[in-house]
């Protein structure tokens, strides 16, 4: 790809053996952080990453799993994860799962995550797969370990390694009362061929009834960093000599770059530097405002080119349009046809972002042809990867480095900043970074995907749903099957040609499929003249989604509140599963309509994932789904008109506020005999159709859009 390039003042590249923050270290630096001691190499059955030798991060046919452990003479154990922390609480469920193994404190765990120079490749941090699939291999990994401390010492006082136990730390001779820890271990591993074996396939692990360090509260590793702000975000990373950089945008979705003039950000802030490489066009500058000053005289030079783009009031009409291959017909339409009780609804959901605390920030640093990009996202290898292709590359020449950084949801899974970072830092020859505006957050990052859900349903005599008839439109297949026991099912999503840039959202699509299915629920047990709780447990088998919604029922008293309810107050219920958890809630409105106003006054919600890590963390996770429920339920939508974002702001984004915050109810169902499974998703796909139902109650009028709406009652 061509690149032009105008600076005066683009200076040599800083030198990069000063001091900067604490990850800039090379491999021999590394080392000597880590101490004298071992690395244990274990191998993932399915999963290749680099070898801990290598320090590649890159996956490789033939490689095993790269290092998880370092023992580390001073006690130190230091695990290597390619997981990423964005204050979903990864850093501590993993020190506590390796700690559990390991038989050791968990303060005596370092943990290093997402550098993909040093740790092995665990896969993007999305889809609630830590907790099922990470967590059990840093356990495994740890028992392995455990188990070798144990052989080595054996062999070391010729004993039965039967008779060895490991606690605290230390394998203990209970006649000798000899002992040996991880740091003696640490000095005798070096020859010892048991190192370069990979873990066995059966390793041993600790039952969740004998846990002494899992399933217990515990602080975060670095609490003290975050609560007195030394801990340093991406946005907050500085090196020696860094410029800052700002990005042209275009002035609508679709518009074309015609033309624009580089010397005139050089001429607004001499000593600027001005590039355009293909459609992208940025700049960087010694300080931000300089380059915010370069950026507004270069854009007022742009001539751009637009095309039609539809507004955010047709965008469902758009969808339905332009399905790939058209609209499924409902393959029980004669049956829908002859029934006497039959539903017809189609649901619309908008699109949303993801609004997190900290927008992307990316910060580049070149030395010679290889690449070092710090950055916030949850796909550190396949932002390396991206990378590298729009750099033109080598993997092994390029490295992401992630702090632990302010929030993601879904919402960065993608190396568009890093790309933006490195560009002007290879044309500056310095390091650069780039910090997206709220308003580029809001406008430039993809968005939850808008939905359009069709359903057809016909009930039995007996009030029993007979056929089932589920279409949805763009927005994805999370939870797209019914729960529910139904006489004939079919269940499908179609894609549609998007108009906004979409992708991952928190539990994906199941928010918007469980939107719709449960406010249908609603109203076919309204058609069936049967209570909702009822009407579901008469379609809901015995087993774990039946449990939480009758828990929920009886800790909300959903029999009693519905038996006598105040005017202008509705209750609600809804159950869901996805990511091999289990949710139900029941919440409480009051609806004001002549001022247009819903308020949630309550929310009760069991969950359960199955055997509990880290119980506080995990209520924290329920928690903040319920609270982010609230937002596309009520108020979050995007609007757009003309290519352009209306409400490209805070101010004109309404998100959920302190003011907003119901009672909260939560329970969590411990399954000690289940494996675990997520809980930073699930919680949040009951909170949208419970308020749904209760604002029917309350009013008698079905809302069948979100964000629910009083004047889109239908």
């Amino acid at each position: 790809m061509s690149a032009e390039v105008l600076s005066s003042g683009a200076g040599r590249r800083p030198d990069t053996s000063e001091s900067g923050f604490g990850m800039t270290l090379d491999r021999r630096e590394f080392l000597q952080w880590l101490g004298a001691g071992v690395i244990w190499v274990v191998t993932e059955t399915g999963v290749w990453a680099q070898a801990r030798r290598t320090g590649s991060g890159a996956r490789a046919d033939g490689l095993p799993l790269g290092a998880r452990l370092h023992l580390g003479e001073d006690g130190t154990i230091t695990l290597f994860c390619g997981k990423v922390e964005c204050g979903q609480g990864a850093r501590t469920e993993l020190t506590l799962a390796a700690a559990e193994e390991l038989r050791v404190r968990p303060e005596q765990i370092r943990v290093v995550l997402a550098d993909t120079a040093e740790v092995p490749d665990d896969g993007i941090t999305a889809g609630s797969r830590t907790t099922p699939a990470t967590v059990p291999a840093v356990r495994r990994a740890a028992a392995a370990a455990r188990e070798w401390l144990r052989q080595v010492a054996a062999r070391q006082w010729q004993v039965d390694v039967a008779g060895l136990k490991v606690e605290e730390g230390k394998v203990r001779h209970p006649e000798s009362g000899r002992s040996l820890g991880y740091a003696d271990a640490a000095r005798l591993a070096a020859d010892d061929p048991a190192w370069q074996q990979p873990v066995p396939a059966r390793v041993e692990l600790t039952p969740a009834s004998q846990w002494q360090v899992l399933g217990r509260s515990a602080t975060r590793p670095n609490a003290r960093d975050l609560v007195t702000g030394t801990h340093r975000y991406p946005s907050d990373l500085r090196r020696p000599g860094m410029w800052y950089g700002r990005v042209l945008r275009p002035p609508a979705y679709g518009a074309r770059l015609v033309s624009v003039n580089l010397s005139a950000a050089e001429k607004a802030v001499p000593g600027s530097l001005a590039v355009r490489e293909g459609d992208f066009v940025g700049v960087a500058a010694p300080t931000s405002a300089a380059a915010q000053r370069a950026l507004k005289a270069l854009a007022a030079t742009a001539e751009w080119s637009e095309s039609p783009h539809p507004s955010s009031r047709a965008v469902y009409e758009y969808l339905r349009r332009n399905v790939e291959g058209g609209v499924p017909a409902n393959p029980f339409a004669e049956e829908w046809a002859a029934a006497s009780r039959r539903l017809r609804a189609t649901y619309h959901v908008a699109y949303v972002q993801h609004v997190p605390m900290e927008t992307r920030a990316a910060l580049a640093e070149w030395e010679g042809d290889h690449l070092t990009v710090w950055m916030g996202t949850q796909n550190p290898f396949g932002c390396r990867n991206e990378l590298a292709r729009a750099l033109g590359m080598p993997l092994e020449k390029v490295r992401v480095v992630v702090p632990d950084f302010g929030g993601g949801f879904g919402g960065k899974h993608t190396a568009e900043a890093g790309i933006e970072a490195a560009r002007l830092a290879r044309a500056a020859r310095r390091p650069v970074l780039v910090h997206w505006t709220r308003t580029e957050e809001f406008t430039w990052a993809y968005f939850r995907p808008a939905a359009v859900i069709d359903v057809e349903a016909t009930l039995g005599p007996d009030g029993r749903l007979t056929s089932w008839h589920f279409i949805n439109i763009n927005s994805g297949r999370a939870a797209l099957d019914t729960p529910y026991n139904v006489g004939r099912s079919h269940c499908q999503f179609v894609a549609a040609r998007s108009p906004m840039r979409q992708g991952s959202y928190r539990v994906l699509a199941a928010t918007a499929n469980h939107f719709a299915r449960e406010s249908a629920m609603d109203e076919l047990a309204a058609m069936a003249g049967q209570d909702p709780l009822e009407f579901r447990r008469a379609h809901l088998p015995a087993g774990r989604l039946r449990t939480v919604l009758e828990e929920a029922a009886r800790r909300f008293g959903w029999t009693e509140k519905t038996k006598s309810r105040p005017p202008g107050v509705g209750y609600g219920l809804a159950c869901g599963t996805e990511k091999g958890s289990y949710v139900a809630a029941c919440v409480e409105v009051a609806v004001d309509e002549p001022q247009g106003r819903i308020e949630v006054r309550k929310v009760c919600q069991v969950f359960e994932c199955g055997a509990i890590l880290h119980p506080e963390n995990l209520r924290a996770q329920v928690e903040g789904c319920i609270l982010m429920g609230l937002g596309p339920a009520l108020w979050e939508e995007m609007r757009f008109a003309n290519g352009r974002v209306a409400n490209a702001a805070l101010s004109r984004y309404r998100v959920p506020r302190f003011t907003d915050v119901p009672e909260l109810e939560v329970h969590l169902l411990d399954r000690p005999d289940l494996e675990s499974a997520g809980g930073g998703e699930t919680p949040i796909v009951a909170v949208a159709p419970a308020i749904a139902n209760a604002v029917a109650q309350a009013t008698g009028r079905r809302i069948r859009q979100m964000p629910i709406r009083l004047d889109a009652a239908s």
